[in-house]
């Protein structure tokens, strides 16, 4: 944190514009790359974590197949080389337009422009108890969270007899069918079916594991082609994912889900990746907040009346239009915005963005993945190569891409998780849900529990 003593490195003037960018995601990094490559700017890059996260592979951490520190990178690590460009761990407390000074927990940091990327929270849709009683996927920390709970639950099964709570134990919900909720089932699939199968040798014979992927419109994968959206559905299938669709969730208890139609599904572990929504960070600058909890800007993605102010990534909508809230817009826009800036201080006129839809992929566990690249669309084993080729490709760091490398390789030769760590040491009472199901009326067999008492909501930026 930075200390108010602090304050004089950031009010001291180098004779060159500065450039202050909140957030270290897709949107702030590549904004920084780009203005540290020309060398005319001092940057400042200000983030609440002193880190960068690989958001897209998140899930994998959560289902105990990569250590969470191998989709991260050092931000200070990033601009080792670059000298004009300085990192600050703060977190941002407003903005004073008038005299361009961003206020943070420390020092209050002056700019010539700033440049918003915060990224996104989970949106739960106004669906009563979802924050509550449902663990995210939108940062290193609600990871680990998961990962932690899913193998308590395992513990915790192993040692009850109680088949009611042991199939309560082992019932496992996604909400969401986007590419984030169908890759975690996937994963998640695998890491039941066969590393903790092995672990737990006390289960066999005993209640099964559930998967049950949840999706309120009428397919996995919107935005897919027909043929992929029903190949990732199929593939789900055959690895024991019971997915169903139109069932919208109308509440998410201690002890359940409940569905739009009626139903009930008693389940110990709810992971929403249902959805996003812009960062309440905008409310705290002062800035307006329209759809999606996004800031409305014009099309040069500049707030209007404050052309310095540049808003970029899952908190940006552009006048005219609605880009995805995924890394490829985040990667863009960030790139798109400083480039502007640079434009600007030249005495030059920004230049409107343009989203450039490059294609979407998701993968369905081994050998299994569906691609959309324009008009081409395929799945199967080439499309999960040319998946684990575009995620290693975009990694930060070569370490990070060596080690991912090297899990998914044991993954995939010995159907083995190398990550089935719980840690911190979680206890046992306060990781599950200790109440016994109430039978319910026409619905599954199981229980239910909510986050442990810590609970998290999701911070950051992600897809689903």
């Amino acid at each position: 944190m930075i200390g108010q003593n602090d304050t004089d490195r950031f009010s001291r003037g180098t004779g060159r514009p500065r450039v202050v960018i909140v957030g270290g995601g897709f949107g702030g990094l590549w904004a920084a790359r780009r203005l540290a490559r020309s060398g005319r700017v001092d940057v400042v890059l200000v983030d609440r974590n002193n880190y960068h996260t690989f958001l897209p592979l998140l899930y994998q951490v959560a289902a105990a197949e990569i250590e969470p520190e191998q989709i991260a990178y050092p931000l200070r690590g990033v601009f080792r080389r670059q000298d004009r460009v300085s990192v600050a761990l703060a977190e941002v407390r407003g903005v004073d337009g008038a005299r361009r000074v961003l206020h943070t927990d420390g020092p209050d940091i002056p700019y010539d422009h700033l440049i918003l990327a915060p990224g996104s929270l989970t949106s739960f849709f106004g669906v009563p108890g979802a924050a509550e009683n449902a663990y995210t996927l939108k940062s290193l920390e609600d990871a680990v969270r998961l990962r932690n709970h899913i193998l308590a639950c395992f513990e915790r099964a192993s040692l009850t007899e109680d088949p009611a709570r042991r199939a309560a134990l082992l019932t496992f919900t996604v909400v969401g069918g986007g590419p984030t909720g169908v890759e975690f089932a996937g994963a998640l699939a695998e890491l039941v079916r066969t590393p903790l199968a092995r672990d737990f040798p006390e289960l066999a014979g005993k209640t099964p594991a559930r998967i049950v992927l949840l999706e309120a419109a009428d397919g996995l994968l919107t935005g897919f082609p027909e043929q992929l959206r029903t190949y990732a559905r199929d593939r789900l299938a055959l690895m024991g994912v019971e997915v169903r669709t139109k069932a919208g969730v109308a509440e998410v208890g201690p002890t359940d889900v409940r569905l739009g139609d009626g139903m009930r599904i008693a389940t110990c572990t709810v992971a929403w990746t249902a959805g996003v929504r812009g960062h309440d960070v905008a409310a705290a600058l002062g800035l307006p907040v329209g759809r999606g909890g996004r800031v409305p800007v014009l099309p040069t993605l500049q707030v209007d009346g404050h052309p310095e102010i540049h808003v970029v990534g899952d908190l940006s909508l552009p006048e005219g239009q609605n880009p995805p809230m995924i890394a490829p817009n985040a990667t863009q826009q960030g790139r798109h915005a400083a480039a502007n800036v640079l434009r600007l201080l030249q005495g030059g006129k920004a230049k409107v963005f343009r989203y450039r839809d490059k294609g979407a992929m998701a993968t369905i566990g081994r050998q299994a993945a569906v691609v959309r690249l324009g008009r081409f669309a395929f799945s199967g084993l080439w499309a999960w190569v040319l998946w684990l080729f575009v995620h290693l490709a975009y990694l930060i760091g070569f370490r990070n891409r060596l080690f991912v490398l090297v899990n998914w390789a044991w993954d995939y030769l010995f159907f083995e998780r190398s990550v089935r760590l719980i840690l911190p040491r979680v206890a046992m009472d306060d990781a599950v849900c200790e109440a016994p199901p109430e039978v319910a009326d026409g619905a599954d067999a199981g229980a239910g529990n909510g986050r442990d008492a810590e609970g998290a909501k999701g911070t950051g930026q992600a897809a689903s």
